[in-house]
């Protein structure tokens, strides 16, 4: 086993490739012990290089709404009529604590998803 840290992309791809070449490793065997380790080095340098932001609330419900193929007409339970649903989803208004509950326990919406700060858009006329 020759485990070095990961410093570049390059050194990332060597060790990805080589957690490939070990898969099937039996847990506690050298292998599959080198395998744990990798792995761990490259999460932390994805994290630390690679990071990907979580996304805003209003794209975290628009996504919900894909994968569970609704129209924003279906959000009017949970954030209320519809002209404040199309407010809601253009960002002219913020979520309230009532809507963030009501998204989270109807559409099981993470709710550090959905208190994540935002910025709002100014209407344009």
């Amino acid at each position: 086993m020759n485990i070095k840290p990961i410093k570049n992309d390059d050194d990332l791809t060597l060790a990805v490739l080589r957690m490939r070449s070990l898969r099937g490793a039996e847990l506690g065997s050298p292998e599959g012990d080198e395998i744990e380790i990798l792995a761990t080095l490259v999460e932390a340098y994805e994290e630390k290089h690679h990071a990907i932001d979580a996304p805003d609330p209003i794209e975290a419900i628009k996504f919900r709404m894909d994968q569970m193929g609704l129209k924003d007409a279906d959000l009017t339970p949970f954030v209320g009529q519809r002209s404040r649903v199309t407010e809601v989803l253009k960002k002219q208004r913020a979520l309230n604590l009532r809507m963030i509950r009501n998204l989270h326990k109807g559409l099981n919406i993470p709710l550090d998803a959905l208190v994540k700060d935002y910025p709002l858009e100014r209407e344009t006329m």
